[in-house]
């Protein structure tokens, strides 16, 4: 069961909506872009249970992923699903929509990196129907 607060945490990032069916989230930190004063880089973790998923989503932003353990399955609408291991990235543009983000595993955890470049004060996810 999540605590509280990660809860409140994952539901406030994403303007109201939970961010994942079952991910956690952790935000890192969230700097002003240097000589771009309108734009910012947000940082956080993101933990899969086993079994995890996202619901379909896009950020508006750069979404720059590194895989910390487990691994995870990601695809963006128009392209083919990969599976990323420890040490791999992923890319995400900011008119790419998001179609799967889960664990490949239903008995390991998975956990990665999220850097986002977007507008200053932009939610960091926009749940898609």
């Amino acid at each position: 069961m999540k605590s509280t607060g990660v809860l409140a945490v994952a539901v406030s990032l994403a303007g109201g909506t939970l961010v994942g069916q079952d991910a956690v989230v952790r935000p890192l930190l969230t700097k002003d872009l240097a000589k771009d004063s309108a734009r910012e880089i947000t940082m956080m973790t993101v933990e899969y249970p086993p079994g995890g998923s996202d619901p379909v989503h896009r950020h508006d932003a750069q979404a720059l992923v590194f895989v910390l353990e487990g691994s995870i399955v990601m695809q963006v609408r128009g392209g083919a699903p990969v599976t990323l291991t420890p040490g791999q990235t992923f890319y995400e543009g900011p008119d790419d929509v998001h179609i799967v983000g889960r664990n490949a595993s239903r008995t390991a955890p998975a956990r990665f990196v999220v850097f986002l470049v977007k507008e200053k004060g932009a939610p960091i996810l926009t749940p898609v129907d």
